[in-house]
């Protein structure tokens, strides 16, 4: 059958279509293209760094009918994989994309091995190509995020993990960073967030490449801010929207304004979606580090040899802090090494402050910290800095102590506690904040009139010595479960929710039934009951040591298994402790005591500095409008005199007199000039000296 009006040697989309649809009618035109594939594939490899168009185009059109003819293009994908692994350093940028391109529509097709391509891939990495990185990575990402998508291969994916542990030694350091960031991407894609790929990433701190190890210790650090040096930041090509957009109003229109408007537009786009977005932080991976006290102990000495830049050692020791502090390491060199930086001036002191803090916990000896807080105070906490100084002065020996409350001297406490009373309020309310935290930790350490009233909470607390553990067998609050007396509040809520059906609708109840069970099993808990109390008395008589809210909580633990209404009724019981004295059964506000035993020192605590900021431009709009709201609408002059009949001044009447009336008074109003005012003040002078 001979086709008339044939063009499609000529037209590949259109044959590649024709392909799709029946292989085997098209095979010999197929054969055709191949061949000529071929034949410039051997032309092309004479000069590789040049463009081919008609190359660049049958690349593509076999990569898409490659499954439709699998026995003519077996060894394709080789071929192209050959290609790059002569060629990759030289070739055409252009021709270097649509390789990578065809390599991975084979992928796709399950054409080609994973391995085999991410090999090639990672070493296409080194190429001074920063869109076709930025592709690549995309790519790797995405295609081990859609093979564990159903089912994870543990042998693959430890053969990926094992090849990027490779990768990360490699001699080039964007290829290194490259793959950096590719685990640290599968990790908060839930990809690979097992233990093994969070020590591959740890072993990146270790690198010989700055930016590698910046890398690593900002995952450990949970944030991911551009590098303002880096070579993907765009801030030179920022251009002010304000001066765009005006521009286009006044200006003439043209194209290339219009263009940077629609990119001004999209830059503030892009930073209204990374302020909305939700922060993510990764200092979870920390716990799976096989080896954290050998960890902090390299990164430690890492820091101590660094001739980095102040940033990367600011990292190292935010890493190095957070690693003591929430594995409660022991790292005594440390803190010393701390000591040199706890100045006012010092740069960036409030995150080393920050680092101060996390780093302590109750097992560091109160021996080590003591030089530091009284190196912290003396630098921070005296008037002859400025009231702001002083505020996070205070604020980090808050955090400090709220973590290790023995290395604060009872009388440098008594002194600080002293800054209550501060004529500047951000140091008053430091000082404040300080003296609440040893009222729920140590207050027997401040003055009698700072420990403020007693509760029952603070005569249950108990001082802890060094290294001492408090370890309860019981549920602490479980002694108000043998309380016979029960709160109307409680009956009130049971018969509601017993009330309510599952459609919210109210229906109809007889309660006659269930107050007859009631009835019928109150008096077998009150003789349960009343066998716990006298249990617990008889314990409390023989053991002097153990009072007796404490053996009844024991007991109340230890003979029955507690349900979820229990614990609600725990913790409100412990929640009344805190606001209930414990001389009288009087109720006061509660006070907001901070509890800074978190696993984290956020910054914003030790910045916090209570001061009245200025608002912003919205916050005052915001008032002018209420304001307006609630003012009443002018309707013109409005006579507020008693006497409406009353007469009026002189001044009143000429404001509704004509002006030609009242010129001859108005010339006084003119400017005078230099003379007269020297007269003027001559003879006030000389007036005063007459009165005298």
């Amino acid at each position: 059958m001979v086709r008339h009006n044939n063009q499609l040697p000529d037209n590949l989309p259109q044959l590649q279509n024709l392909i799709k649809r029946d292989p085997a009618s098209y095979r010999e035109e197929f054969l055709q293209q191949h061949c000529y594939y071929q034949s410039l594939v051997k032309l092309f490899c004479l000069h590789p760094d040049k463009f081919d168009k008609n190359l660049d185009e049958l690349v593509m059109f076999l990569a898409q009918v490659a499954h439709c003819y699998p026995d003519a293009l077996e060894k394709y994908p080789q071929e192209l994989l050959d290609l790059l692994q002569s060629h990759y350093a030289v070739l055409d940028s252009a021709m270097r994309m649509t390789f990578c391109r065809a390599l991975i529509l084979l992928r796709n097709k399950n054409l080609l091995q994973p391995m085999d391509l991410l090999s090639q891939f990672f070493q296409l990495l080194r190429c001074r190509d920063k869109v076709l990185r930025k592709f690549l990575e995309n790519h790797i990402v995405t295609d081990i995020k859609n093979m564990n998508a159903k089912n994870k291969s543990v042998r693959v994916n430890t053969a990926l993990q094992n090849f990027m542990f490779s990768m990360l030694k490699d001699s080039n350091a964007k290829a290194a960073k490259m793959s950096v960031d590719i685990m640290v991407e599968l990790y908060r894609k839930n990809v690979w967030n097992d233990a093994k790929t969070v020590n591959v990433i740890s072993t990146a701190c270790f690198s010989k490449f700055a930016k590698v190890v910046t890398a690593a210790l900002k995952f450990f650090l949970g944030s991911d801010e551009p590098d303002k040096n880096s070579d993907d930041s765009d801030s030179d090509n920022e251009i002010s929207a304000k001066e765009v957009i005006m521009a286009n109003k006044v200006n003439k229109k043209t194209r290339k304004r219009d263009k940077q408007l629609k990119k001004v537009k999209q830059i503030v786009q892009k930073k209204k979606k990374k302020k909305n977005a939700v922060p993510v932080y990764n200092f979870s991976a920390l716990h799976l580090i096989h080896d954290p006290q050998g960890l902090a102990e390299k990164l430690f000495q890492q820091l101590e040899r660094s001739n980095d830049r102040f940033e990367v050692k600011l990292l190292l020791m935010e890493v190095v802090s957070r690693l003591v502090g929430l594995h409660q390491l022991l790292l005594l060199n440390y803190y010393p090494f701390l000591q040199r930086f706890l100045q006012p001036h010092q740069r960036e002191v409030t995150k080393i402050l920050q680092c101060l803090a996390q780093s302590a916990h109750e097992l560091v000896p109160p021996d080590v910290l003591a030089p530091l807080l009284k190196t912290l105070v003396n630098n921070f906490v005296t008037e002859r800095n400025s009231s702001d100084v002083m505020a996070v002065g205070l604020n980090a020996v808050r955090e400090l102590c709220g973590r290790c409350p023995l290395a604060m001297d009872e009388d440098l406490l008594r002194d600080l506690t002293q800054y209550k009373k501060y004529r500047e309020r951000s140091v008053m309310m430091a000082a404040q904040s300080l003296i609440h935290l040893f009222r729920v930790s140590m207050p027997d350490m401040l003055r009698k009139k700072d420990r403020g009233r007693p509760t029952e909470a603070r005569a249950e607390l108990k001082q802890k010595k060094y290294g001492e553990v408090d370890a309860k067998s019981y549920v602490p609050g479980a002694e108000v479960l043998l309380d016979k007396n029960k709160k109307p509040e409680d009956s009130v809520a049971v018969d509601s929710a017993e009330s309510e059906d599952d459609d919210g609708e109210w229906v109809d109840m007889d309660h006659s039934s269930a107050e007859g069970e009631e009835d019928a099993n109150q008096p077998e808990e009150s003789a349960a009951n009343d066998e716990v109390e006298k249990a617990a008395a008889g314990t409390s008589e023989g053991d002097g040591t153990a009072t007796e809210k404490e053996t009844k909580a024991a007991l109340a633990s230890t003979l029955r298994i507690l349900s979820d209404e229990d614990f609600r009724k725990i913790d409100a019981a412990q929640l009344s402790k805190e606001v209930t004295s414990a001389r009288k059964a009087k109720k006061r506000p509660a006070t907001e005591e901070k509890n800074s035993n978190g696993e984290l020192v956020c910054l914003q605590d030790i910045e916090n500095i209570y001061k009245k900021r200025r608002h912003d431009k919205e916050a005052r709009l915001e008032t002018v409008k209420r304001g307006q709201q609630e003012r009443i609408k002018y309707s013109g002059y409005q006579d507020r005199r008693q006497n409406p009949f009353a007469s009026k001044t002189n001044r009143e009447k000429r404001k509704t007199k004509n002006f030609m009336m009242i010129r001859h008074k108005a010339r006084g109003k003119v400017k005078r000039s230099f003379k007269d005012k020297q007269i003027a003040l001559r003879n006030h002078l000389l007036k005063l000296k007459k009165m005298k």
